[in-house]
């Protein structure tokens, strides 16, 4: 069969930076995946005039058929071999979904003989679909190893605040393929993007974005079975830097997030804006005393502060403990950067509420609080919750993605009460706490059913925890060996607590467990 001129198809696809580029139309194109991405990419190529084949080990039945309804063809194929028509057929363009890691032989053939986008690349070169009162959406980035959705949550919520009309979107779990064709357009799209969107994401030529602001919240192991190493992961991380117009956000505390932001090749003119939980420095955005102080933005910066926000107004929202106040801060710069008065943080601040399994309040009972951090999916989340709380009766364990948990079992594994072991990758936590921490009471759960696991471990943990202590679910681990998600996993934590307790509560509760996120 016929292969097509590559340098054709290169400068073909080159051109492709426009909603009403006329090449999309016969552009044929293979998506891999078929989660909510990959579904939302077809639908897009689709409604451009594409003719798109979607690939995928799974077979959403719901998605199936709406992928016919459409006009888009399915192939079930499992992804860790190359499809024979995917092969031999000529093939302008590989969509890849983020899930999908470059070392799978799919993605790995695709890099090697077409080219290869991700759903990030493709949303950019396709956001002139819709403008608002004639002008583009402006695009804000975020990342990190921990508190992505708040931040991006807060931001958002702070640009509404100033009355435009924005769009929390990304890994956030909106695609923004479908952020983009909305008919009533966008002032801002806020995007959270995973450092497996990031992979795939260029940093120059026609397929490059250009962002108003960006950040890398923080930076810790996680995710290195997928991108193979920390530096590749960090290399993925960094990337949300490059091109921006006007303020990269960096972690004071994180030395690595300022060396991504010194490395980054953005627009003459803009700022590095670091966020700090101590005074800040002219320039940055920090806390003096129980305020939430501005020094960046405000042309009098070597002199003078601008408020943005009070301990008091974080407490009332259940925003006070460290590492929330940080995502606070660092969703402050990036509005600030988009011209988001003071005003506007402070009436977000009043107004926004975490959302479910991030250190949440579940019930106060006996003197026994329970806290569901369910969104501790690696260490470094837990580090937050662990220092939050005096005396910790700590349920853990998951399934760890070949990241160490020795380092904060070593930090923190003296100092708890007792700990419950979860999970079926339970040994990393059995050794440390041996290595580190053999006087602390341990107690494995024995359950393998998702039904009956956290019935034994809330179980458990009652049976150990005392007047003045906090029970917290913070398992430094991914969710998928034992439940549908992390969310799925709070959920189970928070209906045993519940059941376990009774209605027997001290008058601090949350209520019954919610049914979904």
């Amino acid at each position: 069969m016929p292969q097509p001129d590559p340098s054709n198809a290169s400068r073909r696809l080159g051109g492709l930076t426009s909603w009403y580029a006329s090449g999309w139309r016969g552009l044929r194109v293979a998506v891999l995946g078929l989660g909510a991405t990959g579904f939302a990419v077809a639908d897009t190529l689709v409604e451009l005039g594409a003719a798109v084949t979607v690939y995928s080990s799974d077979a959403p039945g719901d998605r199936v058929e709406l992928l016919d309804v459409i006009g888009a063809r399915f192939v079930q194929h499992p992804l860790d071999v190359v499809p024979p028509e995917l092969a031999e057929g000529a093939v302008d363009l590989v969509i890849v979904s983020p899930g999908l890691p470059p070392t799978n032989p799919v993605v790995d053939w695709a890099s090697r003989t077409t080219t290869v986008w991700g759903d990030i690349e493709l949303a950019w070169r396709l956001r002139d679909k819709v403008r608002r009162n004639g002008r583009l959406a402006d695009w804000v980035l975020i990342t990190g190893t921990n508190g992505k959705t708040t931040t991006t949550q807060l931001a958002a919520a702070m640009f509404a605040a100033d009355g435009r009309r924005v769009a929390p979107c990304g890994n956030i779990g909106v695609p923004v393929l479908d952020v983009i064709r909305d008919p009533d357009g966008y002032d801002v799209l806020v995007v959270e993007l995973s450092s497996h969107q990031l992979h795939s994401m260029p940093v120059d030529g026609p397929g490059a974005l250009i962002p108003l602001a960006s950040t890398c919240l923080n930076l810790a192991e996680d995710h290195l079975a997928w991108h193979g190493s920390m530096q590749a992961y960090w290399d993925a991380k960094a990337k949300v830097y490059a091109n921006t117009i006007a303020a990269c956000v960096y972690n004071v505390a994180d030395p690595e997030t300022r060396s991504m932001v010194e490395d980054a090749d953005v627009v003459e003119g803009c700022r590095a804006v670091g966020f700090t939980l101590g005074v800040p420095l002219a320039g940055d955005v920090g806390v003096v005393e129980d305020v939430l102080a501005d020094r960046a933005f405000l042309d009098d910066r070597r002199n003078a502060a601008l408020e943005l926000a009070t301990h008091d107004d974080l407490a009332a929202a259940g925003m006070d403990s460290p590492h929330m106040v940080m995502n606070v801060l660092a969703a402050a710069a990036l509005a600030r950067a988009g011209g988001v008065p003071p005003a506007g943080i402070r009436d977000a601040v009043r107004g926004f509420r975490p959302d479910h399994h991030r250190t949440e309040l579940v019930v106060t009972a006996h003197g026994v609080t329970w806290i569901d951090d369910s969104k501790a999916t690696n260490p470094h989340a837990a580090i937050a919750s662990l220092r939050a709380f005096e005396r910790v009766v700590w349920i853990v364990g998951g399934l760890f993605k070949g990241v160490d948990i020795d380092p904060l079992v070593a930090e923190f594994g003296p100092k708890v009460a007792a700990v419950i072991v979860i999970g079926t990758d339970r040994d990393p936590v059995l050794d440390a706490f041996r290595r580190h921490a053999p006087a602390v009471p341990l107690v494995e759960v024995g359950a393998t059913d998702t039904e009956e696991v956290m019935p034994e471990a809330v179980r458990h943990a009652a049976s150990v925890a005392r007047p003045g202590d906090t029970v917290l679910l913070a398992p430094a681990a991914a969710s998928f060996d034992q439940f549908d998600s992390y969310a799925d996993r709070g959920r189970r934590f928070a209906a045993a607590v519940h059941e376990h307790l009774g209605g027997d509560a001290d008058g601090e509760s949350a209520g019954s467990p919610p049914a979904a996120d």
